[in-house]
């Protein structure tokens, strides 16, 4: 499920996504869920610069063109992959926070790229969980998963009693 949430001042609205989603759902539909999960990423890439003066994109229909049919020749696919990922790092690096991995994102694009789309979205759900508000009358998201749950309330133990000593018997 996503939870649509705002950009700090701005009315520009971004989604947390399943990173399972980014991964599964373009295979499941032939590669369309991933042209729109690419271009509305770059899109909410784009408005989040803008609210904080930045730049992080300008035509996130360029960066779906790139993947197809740009993707036929190959280069424009890597660009636009090559690009969008810098774009998720420059946000990281906005929100005060530790930017993706650039070899891991590589590591992963050239042996497993459903991996790269998930790894890319899981670090935007992290940005804009610390750069967006919930919208009023719908959902919140969970509390990041890096946060550790409470500790389940036990209840003590029931003190029992001293168990009889043995009997005494033959030495042996």
């Amino acid at each position: 499920m996503a939870y649509e949430m705002q950009i700090r001042q701005s009315q520009d609205r971004v989604k947390i996504r399943s990173p399972w989603a980014a991964a599964l759902l373009p295979i499941i539909t032939l590669g369309i869920y991933h042209l729109v999960w690419w271009y509305r990423i770059n899109r909410e890439l784009r408005d989040y610069g803008k609210a904080k003066g930045y730049d992080l994109g300008q035509n996130p229909t360029n960066s779906v063109l790139a993947l197809f049919p740009g993707g036929i020749i190959i280069v424009p696919a890597l660009i636009t992959y090559w690009r969008g990922t810098k774009r998720a790092m420059g946000a990281s690096r906005l929100a005060g926070q530790e930017p993706l991995n650039g070899w891991i994102a590589i590591l992963l694009y050239v042996f497993i790229a459903p991996a790269l789309w998930a790894y890319i979205q899981v670090e935007l759900n992290k940005v804009w969980q610390a750069e967006a508000d919930s919208i009023e009358g719908l959902p919140a998201p969970p509390p990041p998963s890096d946060q550790m749950p409470p500790p389940l309330q036990q209840e003590p133990p029931v003190a029992q009693p001293p168990a009889d000593p043995p009997p005494p018997g033959p030495a042996a």
